[in-house]
């Protein structure tokens, strides 16, 4: 049976109406892949997935139930949109083996540091490009998203990656000058949060919380403030002025934060992940 047939009668009509080959259904390509089922925006008989093992097939066929193959042209041949969930480093040698496959598809990377330019240079055409930064969130529909268009790609290209991507998070169109930087905040920015709860929550345990209490009071703090922040508006300094109440517990915290540099650390951070997202295509190996 033909994945991309849209007449398949395992399959369904599709809201997306397009079909979709995910060029390394790993961590990201599986998301990605389980977001646009479940939203209903995609068919199984619509989207066809590669790995680079059988034993990587066998498992991602048991747990999509989908059409899964070793062979990237093949799954290209008659795909509308190709999301690329690659390393990379594996970006020239797979965008090589898809080349001659390519059409008028749109290509959708989410491969870090990798340029708009470079694809196109590599698939040569007027092929549509667009770079993705999704970040790890993904994976519970919380995701954030950076989309950035390549110079062929079209505003309904746009559209249709934000549509992808809004099945797993949220979405924002930037210029593609600002890519590593996305990649530095919100990229990499899991892991910096990650660190702060498991701070709190260690800091929990030891004024006498029990770990598991101590780290739910963690995670939800810091859930509910960054929702605070979508939801109003406000400038976090002004959210952060509103629960520190004059000679209370707040700002003696505060306090503490400011004199062991967490603020400038954090920037550094960021600054630091954008300056290394700059150099990944050319130095991972």
């Amino acid at each position: 049976m033909n994945p991309h047939n849209p007449n398949s009668k395992s399959g369904g009509k599709s809201v997306f109406n397009k079909s979709v080959a995910v060029i390394g259904a790993g961590k990201m390509g599986s998301i990605l892949i389980q977001g646009l089922l479940s939203r209903g925006l995609l068919t199984r008989s619509r989207v066809w997935a590669t790995v680079g093992h059988p034993d990587e097939a066998r498992a991602v066929r048991a747990k999509l139930k989908i059409p899964v193959t070793m062979n990237n042209a093949e799954a290209v041949r008659s795909a509308d949109v190709v999301l690329l969930c690659l390393k990379p480093q594996m970006m020239r040698k797979v965008l090589e083996e898809i080349k001659p496959e390519l059409k008028d598809q749109l290509v959708i990377s989410v491969a870090a540091s990798v340029p708009t330019s470079y694809m196109e240079n590599i698939l040569g055409g007027k092929v549509a490009v667009i770079r993705t930064m999704p970040n790890t969130a993904c994976m519970v529909g919380s995701g954030m998203i950076a989309i950035a268009k390549g110079t062929y790609a079209s505003e309904r290209h746009v559209e249709m990656t934000r549509m992808v991507f809004n099945t797993v998070g949220k979405t924002v169109v930037v210029d593609e000058k600002h890519m590593d930087a996305v990649t530095g905040l919100s990229g990499s920015g899991p892991a910096y949060i990650y660190t702060i709860i498991e701070s709190l929550a260690e800091a929990g345990v030891k004024v006498g919380l029990p770990r598991d209490v101590a780290t739910l009071l963690a995670a939800q703090t810091t859930m509910g403030a960054a929702q605070v922040v979508l939801e109003t508006g406000d400038h976090p300094a002004l959210l952060k002025d509103a629960v520190t109440t004059p000679a209370g517990c707040t700002v003696d915290g505060l306090m503490e934060l400011e004199e062991g540099k967490l603020r400038v650390t954090l920037i550094k951070a960021v600054v630091k992940a954008t300056h290394r997202a700059k150099e990944l295509l050319f130095t991972e190996s």
